[in-house]
């Protein structure tokens, strides 16, 4: 069984060896090259991606302008809820940040297992209440934090600082580049 799949399950609940086999065995695998999409404007998001090498962005646009939402990293899950749950177009964009390899399970196969392993209900609803939370977490801290601190706290996560050109940095924390770099400017000389 690939470890980002067991690591994904063992943060949500705990299955039987045969129940592992059995849902390991519908995902599928996949590479994504850097700055191709796994979803675009307009598409219906069908699967859960499970990363296990690469980043990831979702982003949409505003007013032409890339506004980054999140990403997801290596030993995470990519997917864009709204349009994956209610089976609409997305108004989002999923893109490889840099070279990606991924396994991902089709909806059709979600719910084929949701069916035959009672456990996944449980796995699904903790990774959606783990989703929600995150959300709200971000949300809040885009309305009630300071770019300077958004920007501090990404810098307790070095994967971010690592991996993400500045420019989706900037959008993230909901700053320009030319913002992002005066606080970066300020964070150093503080230093």
């Amino acid at each position: 069984m690939e470890s980002v799949l067991k690591d994904f399950f063992n943060n949500y609940t705990d299955f039987s060896e045969k129940d592992l086999a059995l849902i390991s065995g519908h995902f599928k695998p996949k590479s994504i090259k850097k700055g191709k999409y796994t979803l675009k404007e307009g598409e219906v998001c069908k699967d859960l991606l499970l990363l296990k090498k690469g980043c990831l962005r979702l982003y949409y646009l505003h007013e032409g302008v890339e506004v980054s939402v999140w990403f997801a990293f290596e030993k995470s899950s990519a997917i864009e809820m709204y349009s994956f749950i209610s089976g609409k177009p997305s108004s989002y964009f999923i893109q490889a940040i840099e070279d990606c390899e991924i396994i991902y399970l089709p909806k059709a196969e979600l719910n084929k297992l949701l069916k035959q392993v009672p456990e996944m209900e449980t796995l699904m609803r903790k990774f959606w209440e783990d989703v929600i939370l995150n959300l709200l977490t971000r949300f809040t801290a885009l309305q009630k934090d300071s770019a300077m601190t958004r920007y501090l706290h990404l810098m307790k996560h070095p994967e971010y600082l690592a991996k993400i050109p500045q420019k989706y940095l900037a959008s993230f924390i909901g700053v320009t580049p030319s913002t992002l770099s005066r606080i970066r400017r300020r964070i150093t000389k503080a230093n």
